[in-house]
């Protein structure tokens, strides 16, 4: 990554923990302020449009939390047991799925080694 882009993404980092609201301003003033030389302003306009009405400390803490994934295949299973299956086939069915997916790889001589 360039100097140019880190000063802002420090600068940024600096604005949002003291909960100030991150412009391209605000920006250029911290990275004049730690003498960080040949930041074009167009940076600071960039990452001040990227960052607009977004809270960085959210973004920060939630890096990498895929939630999402996993609730889908809970829905699927209270949808089989409300449905008036019993609720031990329902693993058995997913585990066969998973099974023929594997096997249909294996079948068209696809490896990760080859």
């Amino acid at each position: 990554m360039a100097s140019a882009e880190l000063a802002n993404a420090y600068a940024a980092l600096i604005l949002a923990d003291d909960g100030v609201d991150i412009t391209a301003d605000k920006l250029t003033t911290i990275i004049k302020a730690a003498g960080v030389a040949d930041v074009e302003p167009i940076w600071s306009s960039l990452f001040a449009k990227a960052l607009e009405g977004k809270d960085v400390k959210d973004l920060l803490l939630n890096v990498g939390s895929g939630g999402g994934a996993a609730a889908a295949p809970a829905a699927g299973g209270a949808g089989g047991a409300a449905a008036g299956g019993d609720a031990a086939d329902a693993p058995a069915a997913e585990e066969k799925k998973e099974e023929e997916k594997e096997e249909s790889d294996d079948d068209m001589g696809f490896g990760l080694f080859d």
